[in-house]
């Protein structure tokens, strides 16, 4: 779309001679995502449309106990050190971001006062700072006051490399400062295109600097409230087990009127999906699961209970396959899998194009994932304007031996492949899961027919997911061949999940193995793009950069998607939740309710 029609479509909405509904609709059908075209009001000066929500409850509390299940408990409740989705959502019922993004791609205020826009002064017109008003009389749980001191402090712990954040490439990008108690300035390098990233959705969340300034650096994994957080959110924490139980109460002194609705949260971690979802929609044990990847086939006989329902969300998530690009099994310096190493099969771009091959992704989709996934084989998916139209998903073993057999990998006697003496033995590790497990067992028939021994391994969510240094388990310190899992992008801006592949994120004992950037690949090219297209205002040639980005991660075997997810959870008929594919599952906890 060329630039003129973009600024008339645009000033149909200011003008009145279109909706804000209908411009974002009408970009959807031209391949901008919904928060990507709001960002393009928002810098028009055409101020968020709130979405209509109905909240019932007349006053604060009476609900009762809000049960839930996640079946990959959360392991530390601090969501700049957390590692997964599951730490991130448990985080948000205590940590409150500035603001949200809804369902329909709104940004909604949360510690903010107001959004910031050009006609409030809160954009600055060159695109080079973003001032926000903190809404007053806001406190932590413990009492003491929320200000502009805790913000100013929140950027620096993030972006502190000795605090190790997984949320540093965010917070280096800009200057904070104060302007007085309650305003703060963020000052970007360079005219930035999506500025609405750092405290905003569900990574971000606003620590008390009174409790966390002697635990900025490199004593951030020894603060004690990592695990006994103290927010300002709608619940405070009563007791955490990580792993296995979270429980919370209701906050007396939450900022927003007759919320929250319920009296306490018990949240029950561990189990696995498949128990979670019939804990729910069947029997009616619990009222909410979080994360069901279970196969549709199972939840549609458990839906014929008719006491709960799974609920599908359409947006950004991928499951996918990391390729190790070092070497798992050799120990450099007290570290394994060492960017000082390479791995003995996959350093050759032959033998990852033949573990692409050897996806069959239809049948994951058609056998396992049903409604809750469709075939994939790019890392972004939504927002459509930045999906690739250059990647194809193909399953061809033939083609894979072939190339096998070019990069000098012959079959061996037992018919397994082998060169310069080492056999073609891989081991392959994802989390406890049904789907996740036949999904390995679908790959490993694969990889056996064209000559690959693969052993598989399943750890604990729990423990998969964690950030615990000590544990070789982790899919961070990735002591494998390969290993699958997925992601949530729920970021409205493609480019956060980019990260997960450029240099500087690459995780390591040096970092505590929280850097994003799992698979130990690296490009520099791919470094010079990504710092490129953070402030190019063009959205034309940005979303062009982007998708070279995701072609060039594909294509070297970066990265092996598999499926595009649906985020699934199973709710009580009579739980009122708020979806949002762009945030976390508990992004609007506090206006969750029991109707009836």
């Amino acid at each position: 779309m060329e630039a003129r029609d973009l600024l008339a479509r645009i000033d149909a909405v200011r003008t009145g001679r279109a909706t804000r509904r209908s411009f974002i609709a009408d970009m959807a059908s031209l391949g901008i995502g919904g928060p990507a075209a709001a960002q393009l009001l928002m810098h028009a000066g055409i101020a968020n449309a709130q979405s209509p929500f109905r909240y019932k409850p007349a006053k604060r509390g009476g609900g009762g106990t809000l049960k839930m299940l996640m079946w990959q408990g959360p392991t530390l409740l601090n969501p700049y050190l957390a590692t997964g989705a599951k730490d991130i959502a448990a985080s948000r019922i205590f940590y409150e971001p500035l603001a949200n993004w809804d369902g329909d791609a709104n940004l909604v205020p949360v510690l903010a006062a107001e959004i910031p826009t050009l006609d409030n002064g809160g954009v600055a017109r060159d695109g080079r700072s973003v001032t926000w008003k903190l809404k007053r009389g806001v406190v932590f749980h413990d009492g003491h006051p929320f200000t502009a001191d805790d913000v100013v402090f929140n950027w620096e712990y993030a972006r502190d490399p000795a605090t190790a954040s997984t949320q540093i490439s965010v917070y280096q990008q800009i200057q904070v400062d104060k302007l007085d108690s309650h305003t703060v300035r963020f000052t970007f390098e360079r005219p930035t295109p999506f500025w609405a990233d750092a405290f905003v959705g569900g990574g971000a969340g606003v620590l008390p600097k009174h409790l966390f300034a002697a635990y900025k650096g490199a004593k951030s994994q020894e603060a004690p409230h990592n695990h006994k957080p103290v927010g300002t959110g709608p619940y405070r924490f009563v007791d955490f087990k990580p792993g296995d139980m979270l429980r919370a109460e209701l906050n007396p002194n939450y900022h927003l009127a007759n919320r929250p609705f319920f009296d306490a949260i018990d949240m029950k971690g561990g189990g696995d999906p498949t128990s979670a979802a019939r804990a729910v929609i069947q029997t009616g044990e619990y009222d909410y699961a979080w994360n069901m990847q279970v196969e549709d086939d199972m939840l549609r006989r458990l839906e014929d209970g008719g006491r709960g329902r799974a609920v599908f969300v359409q947006g950004p998530d991928v499951e996918f396959v990391f390729l190790n690009f070092t070497d798992p099994w050799t120990e450099v310096d007290g570290e394994r899998s060492s960017t000082k190493t390479k791995h003995f099969a996959f350093s050759d771009l032959r033998v990852r194009q033949a573990m692409s091959l050897l996806m069959d992704r239809s049948s994951i989709q058609k056998f396992i994932y049903g409604r809750s996934g469709a075939v994939s084989n790019n890392w972004i998916n939504a927002p459509a304007r930045y999906r690739s139209p250059n990647t194809r998903a193909e399953f061809d073993i033939e083609r894979a031996s072939q190339l096998l057999e070019a990069a000098g990998w012959k079959p061996g006697a037992d018919g397994v492949r082998a060169k310069d003496g080492r056999r073609m033995k891989f081991l392959f590790q994802t989390s406890i899961n049904p789907v996740r497990q036949k999904t390995q067992a679908v790959v490993k028939q694969a990889c056996r027919k064209a000559g690959i021994e693969v052993e598989l391994k399943a750890v604990t969510a729990s423990v998969f997911f964690s950030a615990d240094v000590a544990n070789p388990d982790t899919n961070g310190k990735f002591i494998a061949d390969f290993e699958m899992f997925g992601v949530s992008g729920a970021a409205p801006d493609p480019q956060r999940n980019f990260d997960r592949f450029v240099s500087w994120e690459v995780a390591s004992k040096a970092n505590k193995w929280e850097g994003r950037n799992i698979a130990r690949w690296r490009s520099d090219e791919f470094d010079r793009l990504y710092r490129a297209a953070q402030f190019e205002l063009d959205p034309v040639k940005r979303a062009a950069m982007l998708i070279r980005m995701n072609d060039m991660v594909v294509g070297d075997g970066a990265i092996v998607p598999l499926i595009a997810r649906a985020n699934v959870h199973a709710a009580g008929n009579r739980l009122v939740t708020r979806a949002s594919s762009w945030d976390t599952d508990f992004w609007a906890i506090q206006d969750w309710y029991r109707d009836g």
